[in-house]
């Protein structure tokens, strides 16, 4: 399958990072979002992000001209029409996902492969929701996305072998080693990676050590490159939790319970570095 139009849903900080790496790799990217504004936030993070790897000599800055130059905005689904690849990167909330979906579905092509970026919920429920579920499957990047190498390939139940070599084939073009996971909750690094970050914040909940201590000891006594507490600011408390809660319910385990101070935490409105504060405090 030849794919050279690709649409993204979403311009937050997945989906603009996603529509980066898509488009520094030479694709057509449609980038979508429910308004304007939305879309001029994304946009202006990508570019940011694009002149800090000129900066770093990673990318030279013609390359990121170019990059930018095939990227294009819109609020209107009906600019899916040309898309070959639709990658689906809005909040982790089933619902809300679903109906995105099926606004894809309803204004793409029959033979366009459609792809989710969640982290969490099941590839085989988000695909019954559309027509053609075959042609539905996950493609979880990571954040951030220019920076980070993985991406995890799901397969839904209904996935067809043509959809999986399809994602297979993007991941190599855009940069990135895939990994194939089943369709769990958590799929394989965020199944591991999650409850060790929620078994850190019970740790601070119960007054063991500072948020400090914590990640300084599992950066100098693990090899950690960022310690649990300030990775969950990265990530964003609401999403840690929304992730979480999925798994609590997924598995119907109480090993899966999420901290109380992480709910009160998020109620409070401290969802880490894109609120200024969460575990620690940014400037």
């Amino acid at each position: 399958m030849s794919i050279a139009n690709i649409a993204v849903i979403g311009a937050g900080t997945m989906g603009n990072g996603i529509a980066q790496v898509c488009a520094v790799a030479g694709y057509q990217v449609t980038l979508i979002d429910v308004s304007d504004a939305a879309l001029e936030r994304g946009v202006a993070t990508l570019r940011k992000n694009l002149d800090r790897q000129v900066s770093k000599q990673t990318l030279e800055a013609a390359q990121a001209e170019a990059a930018v130059g095939r990227i294009r905005t819109s609020t209107d689904y009906a600019q899916l029409k040309d898309a070959e690849l639709v990658i689906e990167a809005a909040t982790e909330n089933l619902e809300l996902k679903k109906r995105i979906l099926q606004q894809v579905a309803a204004n793409v092509s029959e033979t366009c492969v459609i792809a989710t970026n969640t982290s969490s919920l099941s590839v085989t429920q988000l695909g019954a929701a559309i027509s053609q579920p075959e042609r539905f499957i996950g493609v979880h990047f990571f954040n951030p996305v220019p920076m980070m190498a993985l991406v995890e390939v799901i397969r839904g139940l209904q996935t067809s072998d043509a959809t999986y070599a399809a994602a297979m084939a993007l991941t190599g073009q855009v940069g990135k080693t895939a990994i194939t996971a089943g369709n769990r909750p958590g799929f394989v690094v965020n199944r591991i990676l999650v409850p060790m970050i929620n078994e850190a914040i019970f740790v601070l909940q119960e007054g063991l050590a500072s948020a400090e201590d914590i990640d300084t000891g599992m950066r100098l006594g693990c090899n950690q490159p960022i310690g649990p507490l300030a990775l969950a600011d990265l990530i964003g408390l609401d999403t840690l939790l929304a992730i979480i809660e999925a798994f609590h319910e997924g598995f119907n385990d109480s090993k899966y319970r999420p901290a109380p101070l992480l709910k009160e935490m998020v109620a409070a409105g401290y969802l880490g570095r894109k609120s200024g504060r969460g575990f620690h405090v940014y400037g």
